[in-house]
């Protein structure tokens, strides 16, 4: 049967990459009995991170859904990678999540991935509890860390616990509601090793300068507690529990709680304050989703949002899906709401410390798994009826790091693209795109590490290996004056000829009405050209356009007029006019001043307010017209500015570089623009060597 919705928690465990939320994942696991051994990150031997291209990068790069039960209820708890550029699964997770616990590195403080993960949390209106982890690390300082944190997220963050010891002494926590220590025995990181202490008298004075801060707070969400507490009564423990709870709720108190993932140090008093503080989906709310609510209430037909789609070569799509409303049961029938087709349900997963067992139900407010849906992805909604609701939308980060991508092997062209087709639906933050102008395959991602997992995942899951190059930049040609050409296809070949005859003139088109970038007019007067062999002269005309004679690229904004001509009323045949359109217009391009164009687009820079500077020289250096700045919050500062696109396709890891990884970027397409005189020389000599290479 399934667990009650009042007694489930659903967390998403966040935060900026190497603030150790793997190793508390892992401790959490091992506390609550899932597993019998703590792994470490470092061996490779976690529950989560268990890729292969996880344990040789150390790092997270999918979210790992894990579910066990404490104190009587069920937590489903969400491994979500920190590194920026796999953000989309740690997005995911926070949308089927009431609550995050955000796990902040004692040394370090608070760093940007957490503080952009901060917003979204408060978007998406989710609970927010701090983790203060690796407090035996030097220079540790939990105090610090908590001033860090109360500056960049506001006065309610509001310590729970502080810390008893620090750096390599720490050795155990003070419980600020309780008034009770905890201490843990460092050699012995067992699920049994806390035992309650006196408070130690150096800490006693400030334990309690803490404890009325806390108190402040929570008073201030109960107008019957504020009165009591401002007149000295006591308040009881449940009281306590009860505001706090209902203060992180909704984001009006943010708890702090501190310990050692890597000894298991105060993790227990973590998943004391995960199923005591934090929400259950009913005492959430409901998820209002367009004009239907749906309520956490398993009487009510059912909705399932599916947030993860898992592209397995063998098992085929892993879904993973939060159930919002009713019951969700194996071998039945649902509808996928996008498809507008009926989907059967076969075994339903539940990941249990790392092992996934079948299971017969899901009820509402729970998430699960299941395997081999036919049309299902993620975005998806599994539903009783075809109802046409839409999940609020989370805006995923624009991919900017691009590359050309072409099979290693010769033959292999669908298997590379059915592969990157499935990690697609794995990672909506990959592009995948052909080029029409240059005809390559476009893959890109959010930085040299998304690209590189991606080719990594492709060859070990599909078998598909690629080159990676840099994508060619889509230059295009026009002309800067009109011109009059003349072109003539003459053949003889023993019987029927071939005879065509055209006269036309050229001339630069700025005319917003014509998107194509280009106008045909037929100025032919008393049929020298038959009507029939006018549209093979068009024809003629926008084959010579696909090749400028520049460099070779297609040319844009021209407005051609067909004349005079001649024709043989044996000979003149449609292939012949459309020769001689072709001869024409090269003619005509020759002649009429033409000129190289490049796409300009338009930068949006984030970036620390102290680098800023820095950022808008380096833009000036690509050739870049900065546009403004405005300010974006939380320390940072939004930089505009239009760029070529040729000086931007390296520009990642540079502007990862000026601002020490806190800077990010997204481009979009304005314009195309001509090309300085100095550099289209280099475009050409370019193009020509690599028509010599073709």
């Amino acid at each position: 049967m399934h667990k009650a919705a009042d007694r489930i928690r659903n967390v998403a465990l966040v935060g900026h990459r190497g603030s150790g939320k793997t190793s508390l994942h892992e401790a959490l696991l091992f506390q609550a009995g899932q597993i019998n051994r703590l792994g470490t990150v470092v061996d490779g031997s976690t529950v989560s991170d268990s890729d292969a291209d996880e344990k040789a990068r150390q790092m997270s790069i999918s979210a790992t859904l894990t579910s066990f039960e404490w104190l009587g209820r069920r937590v489903n708890l969400i491994d979500c990678p920190g590194e920026p550029s796999f953000v989309a699964d740690a997005l995911g997770a926070l949308r089927v999540c009431e609550s995050a616990v955000f796990v902040v590195n004692a040394v370090m403080g608070v760093e940007v991935s957490t503080a952009r993960l901060w917003k979204r949390a408060a978007e998406l209106d989710l609970a927010r509890l701090v983790f203060v982890n690796m407090l035996d690390r030097e220079r540790a300082d939990f105090f610090r860390t908590l001033d860090g944190l109360k500056a960049s997220f506001g006065n309610h963050v509001v310590a729970t616990e502080i810390p008893i010891g620090s750096e390599h002494e720490v050795s155990g926590v003070i419980d600020l509601v309780d008034m009770k220590a905890y201490e843990y025995d460092p050699a012995h990181p067992a699920r049994e090793n806390c035992r309650e202490i006196p408070i130690p008298d150096e800490l006693a004075e400030r334990a309690q300068e803490y404890r009325e801060k806390l108190m402040d707070e929570v008073a201030e969400n109960s107008d019957a507690l504020m009165e009591r507490y401002l007149e000295g009564e006591e308040i009881s423990h449940e009281e306590i529990v009860d505001a706090l709870k209902e203060g992180t709720n909704h984001g009006h108190i943010f708890p702090v709680t501190c310990g050692v993932a890597t000894r298991n140090l105060a993790t227990n008093r973590l998943l004391d304050a995960i199923v005591e503080d934090l929400p259950s989906p009913v005492k959430h709310g409901g998820l209002a989703v367009g004009e239907v609510t749906l309520e956490p209430d398993e009487s009510k037909e059912l909705f399932a949002y599916v947030f993860k789609t898992r592209a397995d070569p063998f098992a085929g799509r892993v879904n993973l899906f939060r159930v919002y409303q009713g019951v969700i049961k194996h071998d039945t029938q649902v509808l996928n709401t996008r498809a507008h087709a009926k989907e059967r349900i076969g075994q339903l997963i539940a990941f249990d410390g790392g092992q996934s067992k079948g299971v017969t139900e899901f009820g509402p407010g729970d998430i699960g798994a299941v395997a081999k849906l036919k049309e299902t992805k993620a975005g998806d909604w599994l539903a009783d009826r075809d109802e046409p609701i839409q999940m609020p939308s989370v805006t995923m980060p624009a991919p900017v790091m691009a590359f050309a991508v072409e099979p290693k092997s010769k033959g292999d062209e669908d298997k590379v693209f059915t592969a990157l087709r499935r990690l697609q639906e794995e990672d909506p933050t990959i592009d995948l795109h052909r080029d029409p102008q240059t005809g390559e395959q476009i893959v890109a991602g959010l930085s040299q590490v998304h690209v590189e997992v991606i080719v990594d995942r492709m060859r070990s899951r599909f078998g598909a290996e690629v080159n990676l190059k840099p994508p060619r930049v889509p230059y295009l040609e026009t002309i800067r004056r009109p011109a009059t050409a003349h072109g003539r296809h003459k053949k003889q070949t023993g019987g029927r000829g071939q005879f065509g005859d055209c006269h036309i003139s050229i001339e630069p088109l700025n005319d917003p009405t014509h998107p194509t970038g280009f106008e045909f007019i037929d100025a032919i007067k008393g049929g020298v050209i038959p009507g029939g062999f006018i549209p093979a002269v068009e024809k003629g005309v926008l084959e010579a356009m696909q090749n400028g004679v520049v460099a070779g690229y297609p040319v844009k904004d021209v407005r051609v007029r067909l004349f005079d001509g001649s024709y043989h009323s044996v000979d003149s045949s449609e292939m012949a006019f459309k020769l001689a359109g072709s001869m024409a217009m090269k003619q005509a391009l020759e002649q009429a001043s033409p000129v190289l164009l490049e796409p300009i687009m338009l930068v949006t820079v984030s970036a620390p307010e102290d680098a800023v500077g820095d950022v808008m020289g380096d833009l000036s250096s690509r050739r870049g017209r900065p546009q403004g700045t405005e300010p974006a919050g939380a320390g940072m500062t939004e930089v505009k500015a239009e760029v070529p696109m040729s000086e931007m396709l390296a520009y990642a890891p540079d502007l990862r570089s000026i601002t020490g990884g806190q800077g990010e970027f997204t481009m979009e397409f304005l314009r195309y623009e001509e090309v300085p005189a100095h550099l289209a020389g280099k475009v050409v000599a370019d193009a020509g060597a690599e028509a010599v290479r073709a």
